[in-house]
């Protein structure tokens, strides 16, 4: 982009300033490094908030079938306690959603009883703080009446049909809100001092922010002004919400400043890190199913005209030209993504290593027969079950072997397992030498592992609203709508108003003062640009390896939502990146048979030029069936150890030898 297409930007345009200091609550982070930059923020005069994320169904279904958290309580307390310094210290809100990690109503309460345990300290004693809570649980008789309306399908292709006794069987139903709800909290509330969300989409609290302060500067804006605001605040926000992954090297947090414009800036916290264009524009790939339409509450961020400007700090990104497509002007519903997770039955496993070269060449052969003396020994027991091996290391010198039994109670998941173990040591082999067992175990003193109840999802699914649902309820949170016979049930979200704390309102109190700022901290970013294009890696000779991951710079797997698996492949050349895109090699059929998939099993499959990437995104598979992240027999619930199939794609043979020297430009950035 050339330095005349560069707007300067002063105080009067610019709209607000969100810090970020990790990627999700409860992971912990330096607030020795956040403390330099509060305070060169604050000193701006421009409205700044603290927003972070606190939950994913990354890690599996469990949270929502047993009400556990993503991390312990004293972690929580740990990272709210420096939150909470930081905001009496520099009189900046803090957000943030998903509490707990599934952002149900009983973590997003556990979260207010959290922050009321650090104001009662002697420290807070001195200030009370106004904290809005807002809550993301649906009742699952919304849910019985939408479904026989015909107003939820599956969110994602390979997504089951929902039916009422998956409903009935969720321990608990959540909504991913969209910014609506926390826009409204703000705005019956601008004093507000901190706000505790239940689930909600990532970008969220980023957008309801930014959108809250922006209403101030526009009473009504045009429409297709709307759309560019809105795409720049969904966008940062779904940088930001994964703290520093933007940068290079990964670090923790990470700064953005939105413009009125519609632009918005984009830094690393850590000072040795840096966000170049390649490093921005890649973040949209991570745990996408595509990377330039991105599906949320209300609509779509569309990506494909955005554009990534490195200033002249070096570190910092400046991104223009996304924008946010609101489903009702393409006459379609406004709808929320439902999550839910149920009870299975309970698990018991065992696990050891098996040495013996013999056995090893024949292993499948007696994991069926250890399966066959189980079932002989529980023929006469009720009671549903399933055994299933987890095998590591095959065709080594040493196999780490892990057996799980799935049934109907613990007892009998129990004595699955104890029998399953026993003929894993003692079950004969042909050529068998070492008589005395085949089996090392007892790892922690323990012959098998009770694992306790096994849980599932069972929603994943999108609800149509009605115009006005997807906005906070008008009945108090204490109260319940009286749906008497013949009334509509309508989606009714609900929030809290507190004051914590026995001093007085921070509102109130003196505003924070700095010390007059010298030197780096208290100057502006460089806008000047410069070229995108740095020094690359020296040029090397022909590639020695045929392998896509041998010319990648990045290749890696992660979930994308419980049901499907996202790969990315990023190149730090756009040589390479073009001949690469122009082989052929790329091709679904050629993906797919890599995965030993059907062609289409493919659920997206493209190139991505912003990034010098290729994204290929597939059903999560197991046993030839698709199935959902976590239960029974997961062993990669992020999904991130799948991608060796596309590291060992062979490359045409025609391009290693346009890759010789001097045939390709290796002088790119890097993401």
């Amino acid at each position: 982009m050339s330095s005349s297409l560069i707007q300067k930007h002063d105080m009067s345009n610019t709209l607000c300033h969100v810090v970020t200091p990790i990627g999700m609550l409860g992971y912990g982070f330096d607030e020795r490094q956040i403390t330099p930059v509060l305070s060169r923020l604050v000193h701006t005069g421009t409205p700044t908030a603290i927003i972070l994320d606190s939950g994913s169904t990354d890690s599996g279904p469990e949270k929502l079938a047993l009400g556990i958290m993503t991390c312990p309580r004293s972690s929580y307390l740990r990272d709210l306690v420096k939150l909470m310094k930081l905001v009496t210290t520099f009189r900046v809100p803090l957000i943030f959603s998903s509490a707990g990690g599934d952002g149900s109503d009983a973590h997003v309460q556990e979260m207010l009883d959290i922050i009321g345990e650090i104001a009662a300290k002697d420290e807070f004693s001195d200030i009370q703080l106004k904290v809005i809570a807002v809550f993301a649980g649906i009742d699952k008789s919304l849910v019985k009446d939408r479904l026989n309306k015909g107003a939820i399908a599956g969110c994602g292709k390979f997504v089951p049909q929902l039916a009422e006794e998956d409903i009935e069987q969720s321990s608990t139903i959540i909504a991913q809100l969209g910014p609506e709800p926390f826009i409204d909290a703000m705005t019956a509330n601008p004093d507000f001092d901190i706000i505790v969300g239940g689930r909600a989409y990532d970008p969220s609290p980023y957008v309801a922010y930014a959108a809250f302060l922006h209403q101030s500067h526009s009473e009504a804006p045009i429409h297709e002004h709307k759309k560019l605001m809105f795409g720049a605040f969904t966008h940062m926000g779904k940088i930001l919400e994964c703290g520093g992954q933007c940068a290079k090297p990964k670090s923790a947090g990470a700064i953005g400043t939105l413009y009125t414009n519609g632009e918005f800036d984009i830094s690393p916290i850590d000072p040795k890190a840096c966000c170049t264009p390649l490093s921005v524009a890649a973040h949209t790939l991570y745990e996408k199913t595509r990377p330039d339409l991105l599906y949320g509450p209300g609509g779509h961020l569309d990506l494909t005209k955005s554009i990534y400007t490195q200033l002249g700090d070096d570190r910092t990104v400046r991104v223009s030209g996304s924008s946010f497509i609101f489903s009702r002007d393409e006459d379609r519903p406004y709808t929320l993504k439902l999550e839910a997770a149920k009870v299975v039955g309970y698990r018991t496993m065992y696990m050891g290593s098996i040495r013996d070269p013999i056995l090893i060449n024949q292993l499948d052969n007696l994991l069926q027969l250890i399966k066959s003396y189980v079932a002989s020994q529980h023929a006469g027991t009720s009671g549903k079950w399933e055994l299933g091996f987890h095998i590591h290391g095959k065709n080594t010198e040493e196999v780490f072997l892990v057996g799980e039994a799935l049934a109907e109670s613990q007892s009998l998941a129990t004595s699955i397992a104890s029998t399953a173990r026993v003929a894993t040591i003692h079950g004969p082999y042909a050529g068998q030498k070492a008589t005395s067992g085949n089996f090392a175990f007892g790892l922690g003193g323990k012959l098998e592992v009770e694992m306790g109840p096994c849980s599932q999802f069972s929603m994943y699914h999108l609800m149509d609203l009605d115009d006005g649902e997807e906005g906070l309820c008008a009945v108090p949170s204490s109260l319940s709508p009286d749906m008497g016979d013949g009334q509509k049930l309508r989606l009714d979200i609900r929030h809290s108003v507190s004051f914590i704390g026995s001093g007085k309102p921070l509102s109130a109190m003196e505003p924070f003062h700095l010390p007059t700022q010298q030197g780096k901290n208290g100057d502006m970013i460089d806008e000047s640009p410069i070229s995108s294009q740095v020094k690359g890696p020296p040029v090397e000779e022909r590639p020695a390896s045929t392998k896509l991951g041998d010319l990648a710079r990045v290749l890696r797997s992660k979930n994308a939502g419980p049901y499907e698996i996202t790969f990315d492949v990023i190149f730090d050349s756009t040589g390479v990146y073009s001949k690469v895109k122009g082989s052929g090699v790329l091709k679904p059929k050629a993906i797919a048979d890599a995965f030993g998939l059907a062609e289409d099993k493919i659920i997206w499959c493209g190139f991505f030029d912003p990034a010098l990437a290729f994204k290929v995104t597939i059903p999560r598979i197991r046993n030839g069936q698709v199935v959902a992240a976590g239960g029974f027999m997961e062993n990669d619930v992020h999904g991130s150890q799948q991608y060796l199939p596309l590291f060992n794609i062979d490359v045409q043979e025609q391009l290693l030898w346009d890759l010789e020297v001097g045939s390709l430009d290796r002088g790119c950035g890097v993401s």
